[in-house]
């Protein structure tokens, strides 16, 4: 099926980008019957609608001309929430106008609105902005909406949802009541309906298929993950799927910056997106993910709202998004354009209620997981390095030179083990993290003296140059036991977990829960292991008093012993503070 309503130039412009077939949304734009009409569209974001109203604007403003006459008072304005989406429609518009010569002005926030005065007197056919911005500019008198044939709102529930209702109302009060009004939304409350009823005239509703069930070629999964590795289980997942692009979504800029450091301590070449960035850092940043410098975004959903990655093939939700929209909205950064996608929720136990009534509210099945191993990225990467392209290319005349010689000076096993070091270097190396499971883990069998499954946790980790070698005695003497009552010890940056014999656990609680000179504290990774019968007081070291639980302190008399509110320690605590 052909592109309707196109021109010459346009066409041109599709066919240099491979658009074979209009999409779903841009079919039913562009039918003969929109021609002219007012429409309310419902769309999802990566379905193809700013081509679609981009060849609406084509038809309507070019008729049977190729170009556009000399720029002066602008045609027709696109309206976006964010400045990356308003930015990303210029860059959309203008591939496809390339040959029509037309005139495109961006005026977004956190540009210089004296630069784009001064385009913008210079004459433009079309104008990209943020509702704040071309405010502004329609205030000062530096844009002139009285010419106007189009208005485009892109996104405009996500508009009304960023406050923007009063400046849109009033840019659309100042233009002309003949022009055209295109509305683009992925959902239609009542705000948008008001909006359209108001300022449209027998507009033509049009509902793309599948635009309320989101993406169809997205693999949804929710990935169990302990509290303290859900950074491991980020870098797990990156490196298990390898995605040409990614983006990690969190909720807090605080957020952005600890994941980012991460990563890019890892040896991830990551960037980050947040409302405290400049705009020429945040231009930046996504310049590096579409030349390929970076390949991971880790973003706050307002920072990247409306931004199109190229290749990129892998969501990250590091926190659960607030609700149904959010959560959609960032997982549609994926799949588009015909590509496949994955989109991954961390799902701490904590938050798994939270994590299923949000999945049931977007319609989403997804598939439960723990996060990919250590050992099942090390499996990959085997296939991935004997199914490298490198071996398959044909060497040139200076490399088949350079092999003799390695071959002369080196063993076969010497140079193919460097390779693959080489090979490796180029990876961040794959983090220890454990599935939480449905529930408890399942024991199972340790060394010495029988089945392991109690999991501790202390406080030393690689940044404190934690090493089993002084790991091990270090808790078989805190804790009293011997070494064939320790299990696994994994060790990250600021922690470190090990397993231990679940007759021994209680025992080993009861004398590592005690202060230290080494000062290094523990602590149960699933609730404090049950003494066994006999065993003494894991609080004070004496048997448990008859009808008092074991390991529950007395409770004091306010007063009665100076321990309380009103013993002499908070007399001396006030004396101070006087």
């Amino acid at each position: 099926m052909a592109f309707p309503l196109a021109s010459p130039a346009l066409d041109r412009a599709l066919a240099r980008r491979a658009y074979e077939e209009p999409t779903p949304v841009q079919a039913a734009v562009l039918a003969p019957e929109t021609r002219g009409r007012d429409l309310i569209v419902s769309a999802q974001t990566g379905s193809g609608k700013t081509v679609a109203y981009g060849l609406t604007l084509g038809a309507n403003l070019l008729g049977d001309e190729e170009i556009f006459p000399p720029a002066a008072a602008p045609r027709a304005l696109v309206i976006a929430p964010t400045r990356e989406l308003a930015l990303q429609v210029e860059r959309e518009l203008t591939w496809l106008f390339e040959e029509t010569e037309a005139r495109i002005v961006p005026c977004v926030g956190g540009m210089d609105p004296r630069a784009e005065r001064r385009r913008l007197s210079q004459g433009a056919h079309l104008v990209v902005g943020t509702p704040g911005r071309l405010r502004d500019h329609i205030e000062r008198g530096g844009l002139d909406v009285s010419q106007l044939e189009a208005v485009v709102l892109d996104e405009a529930d996500e508009m009304l949802d960023m406050g923007f209702r009063e400046d849109l109302e009033f840019i659309l009060d100042e233009t002309p009541d003949t022009r055209t009004t295109l509305l683009f939304s992925a959902t239609l409350p009542k705000p948008i309906v008001q909006l359209a009823t108001r300022y449209q005239r027998d507009a033509l509703r049009i509902a793309v298929a599948g635009a309320e069930r989101g993406h169809a070629d997205i693999e949804h999964r929710a990935i169990r993950v302990e509290p303290k590795e859900v950074e491991a289980a980020v870098v797990n997942l990156l490196r298990y799927h390898e995605a040409p692009a990614a983006i990690v979504f969190a909720n807090t800029r605080e957020a952005v910056r600890h994941i980012q450091a991460t990563l890019t301590e890892r040896g991830f070449e990551a960037v980050a997106l947040s409302g405290e960035l400049g705009q020429h850092e945040r231009n930046q940043a996504l310049q590096a993910l579409r030349d390929g410098r970076a390949r991971v975004c880790v973003a706050t959903d307002v920072a990247a709202r409306g931004i199109d990655l190229p290749n990129l093939d892998l969501v990250v939700h590091a926190e659960l998004p607030h609700d149904r929209e959010v959560f959609q909205h960032r997982s549609g950064r994926t799949g588009r354009a015909g590509r496949k996608g994955v989109s991954c929720l961390l799902v701490p136990a904590s938050r798994r209620r939270k994590a299923e009534r949000l999945l049931a509210e977007a319609g989403i099945r997804p598939e439960w997981a723990g996060p990919p191993s250590a050992e099942a990225i090390r499996d990959l990467d085997r296939e991935r390095f004997l199914a490298d392209p490198m071996f398959s290319e044909a060497p040139g005349e200076e490399e088949v030179e350079l092999a003799r010689l390695l071959l002369e000076r080196q063993g076969p096993e010497a140079i193919a083990g460097a390779l693959a070091r080489l090979w490796r270097m180029r990876r961040p190396a794959a983090e220890e993290v454990v599935d939480p499971g449905e529930g408890r883990r399942a024991p199972r069998s340790g060394p010495g003296t029988g089945p392991m499954g109690v999991w501790f946790r202390c406080d030393v980790g690689r940044r404190q140059n934690a090493d089993p070698k002084w790991l091990l005695p270090m808790l078989c003497r805190r804790g009293g036991i011997e070494r064939g009552d320790v299990g696994s010890i994994r060790i990250f940056d600021e922690e470190t977990r090990f397993e231990v014999a679940e007759g021994a656990a209680a025992r080993f609680w009861a004398k590592a829960r005690r202060p230290d000179d080494e000062k290094i504290r523990f602590a149960p990774l699933d609730g404090e292991p049950e003494p066994a019968r006999g065993e003494r007081d894991d609080r004070r070291g004496r048997p448990p008093r008859e009808g008092r639980p074991a390991g529950k302190p007395r409770r004091f008399d306010r007063g009665s012993d100076g321990n309380g509110p009103k013993g002499p320690g908070k007399k001396r605590e006030r004396r101070r503070e006087g």
